[in-house]
Formats: C-alpha cells, sequence, structure tokens
C-alpha cells in the first residue's frame, strides 16, 4: 500500500501545485479546487487525520471548525490581495509539519491544534481567494471549496478511526506522516 501511494505521487506531479479546469461556474469550480491540488488534499486530509488521532469527537469537529472558518477568512483575504508569492510556502509548511506531527504521534491540547490547523487554514483558504477566475461568485465559489474541504478533514477523520478499529494505527501514521513529509519536501524543491 505504500509502494502503491508513493508511487501515486510521483505520477501526478503536476497536481502538486496546478489547479486546472476550474470552468465549472461558481459552486463547481470552488468544490473542485483543493481536490484537483495535491497540496491541498493531502493537507486537508491529514490534519482531519491528526485531529481525530488525538482527540474526542468534540475537539475533532472543534479543530475541524477552525479550520474551515480560518479557509473562509482566508480566502476573502486573498480574493482581495491576489497572489502572495509566500502562501505557496505557508501550504508546504503545512504539509510538512502536520506529516511531521502525524508520524511523531505528536499530541497537543485542542485549543493548540485548533490553532495550528487555523494557520494552515489561512494559507490555503488565500490560495482559494487568489486562484479564483474572474467573473464567478465569491459565495459560490467559497461555498464549493468549504464543503469540500469539509469533506476533505471529515475522510482524514474517518480515515483515523478506522486505523484505530483495525489496530493499525502505528503504521498508518509512518505511512500517512511520511507521504505529507515527502509531498511537502517534493514541493519544496519544484517551487
Amino acid at each position: 500500500m505504500r509502494y502503491l501511494l508513493g508511487s501515486l505521487f510521483l505520477l501526478v506531479p503536476a497536481l502538486a501545485l496546478a489547479h486546472p479546469g476550474h470552468g465549472h461556474g461558481g459552486f463547481g469550480a470552488g468544490f473542485v479546487h483543493p481536490l484537483l491540488g495535491l497540496d491541498h488534499l493531502l493537507a486537508m486530509a491529514g490534519i482531519g487525520f491528526w485531529a481525530a488521532r488525538q482527540h474526542t469527537l468534540r475537539g475533532t469537529l472543534g479543530v475541524i471548525g477552525a479550520f474551515l472558518g480560518a479557509v473562509v477568512l482566508g480566502f476573502a483575504v486573498g480574493a482581495g490581495q491576489g497572489a502572495q508569492p509566500l502562501v505557496e510556502f505557508g501550504i508546504i509548511g503545512s504539509l510538512l509539519i502536520t506529516g511531521a506531527l502525524i508520524f511523531g504521534a505528536r499530541r497537543v491540547p485542542m485549543a493548540a491544534a485548533a490553532a495550528i490547523a487555523g494557520l494552515f487554514a489561512l494559507f490555503h483558504g488565500h490560495a482559494h481567494g487568489a486562484e479564483m477566475a474572474a467573473g464567478l461568485s465569491a459565495a459560490l465559489f467559497a461555498s464549493g471549496f468549504t464543503l469540500a474541504s469539509a469533506l476533505l478533514l471529515t475522510a482524514g477523520a474517518g480515515l483515523a478511526a478506522a486505523a484505530a478499529r483495525m489496530r493499525q494505527m502505528r503504521p498508518m501514521e509512518r505511512v500517512g506522516g511520511g507521504v505529507l513529509v515527502a509531498s511537502g519536501v517534493y514541493l519544496l524543491i519544484v517551487v
């Protein structure tokens, strides 16, 4: 399984930073944006996994809620500012740090986890806002990427719950954390 994930990662470098095919209208374009960017997809699933791994359901929902609130705030800033060169490094940092937290099975208090997730979400939201095509409805675009983000965060949390039930948490942490760190390193090289 880990070799399959590693091979997939190496076969899709164009998806890592590119977000093609956003001509679906506001909601559709927003919905596919986090799904077509491997950086967004991995970071959000990773944050959901990390949150569920260390917290109760209530704590996990708090971290996910903090992420979703901050991603919308970041979107508003990004839509107003446009592209900023350091935002991609913030996104890469979210992959590296989330991967290290997962790999090392790092637990932090719920408030700190929500703050970490919120900080990362600001970068991801900024990218969504800055990359929104002209002429699209900002409200529809934001609704689309917020729903997709919630689904990715939930999928990551669900993966953590499944790994715990199957008593495969440690191998999943090693593989998942390693994939996120490797992705972040790869993106640092190509940026």
